[in-house]
């Protein structure tokens, strides 16, 4: 990484860039991210947890299975929070995440640490956050057919890691009433809502994301607070587009355009 590190800070962007790689311009701040489309791109599960998420001032964040650093990047843009860390097991993603930390100059509020998300609370140690957030592997082992590229099969099946594995070590790396963050999919919504609880995360918000106002929803967002008494608001949904092509008022408040 000392490479590219030293033509960042020389300001030539174009030069930090890999074969295959791209700069997208994120619409916040100025902001840019690093991609690349034969990898692994941020979708918009990404950007609605951001925008799903609170953290508030003098906070510390910790984004479990951060990929390129989408998550922490957009939140230290959109809140008050005082630090944000991402943490990745793929080397090749922790390294275009703090590529893209290190290209918008925010290495004093964004770390990016490569581990195990099973090891998190062994690497950063006990009640070290006050908010989690995570868009974790949304199918199991079984579910669909693994994508050929590895990496994107890690991305999107629970190859390393598993829900409960994501839930636990949440449990553990929140301060008594920290809250948790996640984006998911509805289908297991039965199995999210039985493991936070089994680990003292107690649902308190959730929203459902709609493609379309008649369809099926194809996402959930939840927040959960460590320790929390039993009550849960259910959201009004978030309905993504209201014409093919066209997204509705609140997805581009939340995109920033």
């Amino acid at each position: 990484m000392s490479d590219h590190t030293s033509k960042i800070s020389a300001g030539e962007p174009e030069n930090i860039l890999l074969p295959g790689e791209r700069i997208d311009d994120l619409q916040r701040n100025g902001y840019k991210i690093i991609q690349n489309p034969e990898k692994f791109c941020f979708g918009m599960d990404a950007v609605l947890l951001s925008g799903f998420a609170r953290v508030k001032a003098g906070e510390d964040c910790i984004d479990l299975g951060c990929g390129n650093g989408i998550i922490p990047i957009l939140l230290e843009a959109k809140t008050e929070g005082r630090h944000f860390t991402g943490l990745e097991i793929q080397e090749y993603s922790a390294g275009l995440a703090e590529r893209s930390v290190m290209l918008n100059h925010l290495e004093k509020k964004v770390s990016i640490v490569k581990g195990d998300i099973r090891d998190a609370s062994k690497i950063f140690g006990a009640s070290s956050f006050h908010v989690v957030t995570t868009n974790p592997p949304y199918m199991t082992a079984q579910h669909g057919i693994p994508n050929q590229d590895e990496g994107k099969t890690i991305a999107r099946h629970e190859v390393l890691c598993t829900l409960e594995d994501v839930i636990r070590e949440s449990a553990r790396l929140l301060v008594p009433s920290g809250r948790f963050y996640m984006v998911h999919r509805p289908f297991r919504l039965a199995e999210i809502l039985t493991v936070m609880v089994k680990y003292r995360i107690e649902p308190k918000r959730m929203r459902l994301v709609y493609p379309y106002i008649d369809r099926e929803p194809n996402m959930v967002l939840i927040e959960g607070l460590r320790g929390g008494r039993p009550r849960m608001t259910v959201e009004k949904p978030l309905i993504v587009y209201k014409a093919p092509g066209q997204y509705t008022d609140e997805i581009y408040d939340v995109y920033g355009y």
